[in-house]
């Protein structure tokens, strides 16, 4: 029951035009970047080469196939979680626009099978469009621009050895997809309460920024709400980029954005069962 259940969702899901929108976004986007550095990045790569002086001993092209990949990955804090929410934000939505609730939930099918299928939709949807991205970013990037060493320029400058730049990419996106199953999560929830996707898809991303900027305020009220943030933990997958690895940050991130999952789900299923079926 619960696969055909699943597989209906998912045919639904990906019927709809907007679950393309991320796709093509993304398709003309890293396009166009990888040839801007292919073209124009020189300029930025003296830059580099400047400020790392003789500290480093660099194998390879500094603007390298991975250096475009990391830097794609960046979007995972803002516009991935929008593209996301388009989707999410109409799991549970889009059956009240379309007043197909009456519909499916007279069968013998249990509400909270319902509620399961449809986060396990949105969580291989979320799946599927990260492998898109991963492999967008990086094959395209590595045959146009090369290999070489990866060197990540936040808080300091990292130099990441060829040796280990897949494995650090591979913990990277299995921690984005972590983070962007909170985003499926809220806005899911979100999408319960309602019969119309525009309101969560707004929640969810008002949700994300208010957080966001919340946690960058260096006011000590907001440092100690900070930590309850689900969005503090989001750039987790940077920690694959340290040197060394903090696996125990890693981990307690990963921990609290799971727990997240469960609280949105936990109350997704609560209200789901009591929600009065109108349309």
């Amino acid at each position: 029951m619960i696969f055909t259940l699943l597989s209906i969702e998912l045919y639904k899901i990906f019927k709809k035009w907007r679950t393309y929108i991320g796709f093509l976004a993304f398709g003309v986007f890293i396009p166009i970047l990888i040839y801007g550095v292919s073209q124009g990045g020189n300029h930025y790569q003296r830059i580099l080469e400047r400020n790392l002086g003789d500290q480093f001993l660099i194998v390879g092209n500094l603007l390298n196939g991975w250096y475009v990949a990391f830097i794609t990955i960046q979007a995972m804090i803002i516009h991935i979680p929008f593209f996301i929410s388009l989707v999410a934000g109409d799991l549970f939505a889009g059956e009240g626009t379309a007043g197909t609730y009456r519909m499916f939930l007279t069968r013998p099918i249990s509400r909270e099978l319902v509620v399961i299928t449809k986060y396990l939709a949105g969580f291989i949807y979320t799946l599927v469009f990260l492998i898109f991205f991963a492999l967008l970013s990086t094959l395209p990037s590595i045959y146009f621009l090369g290999t070489g060493d990866l060197i990540v320029p936040l808080e300091k400058i990292v130099v990441i050895p060829s040796s280990e730049i897949i494995w650090r990419f591979l913990i990277a996106y299995f921690s984005s997809f972590i983070s962007m199953c909170v985003v499926v999560s809220l806005a899911a929830l979100f999408s319960s309460l309602v019969n119309n996707s525009i309101g969560p898809i707004v929640g969810t991303m008002a949700v994300i920024v208010i957080f966001l900027i919340i946690g960058e305020l260096p006011f000590e009220l907001f440092e100690k709400i900070s930590p309850y943030l689900f969005t503090k933990y989001m750039t987790v997958w940077l920690e694959a980029f340290d040197y060394p690895i903090d696996w125990s940050e890693i981990i307690k991130s990963l921990s609290i954005l799971l727990a997240h999952i469960l609280l949105f789900f936990s109350i997704t299923l609560l209200s789901f069962r009591k929600k009065d079926i109108l349309t």
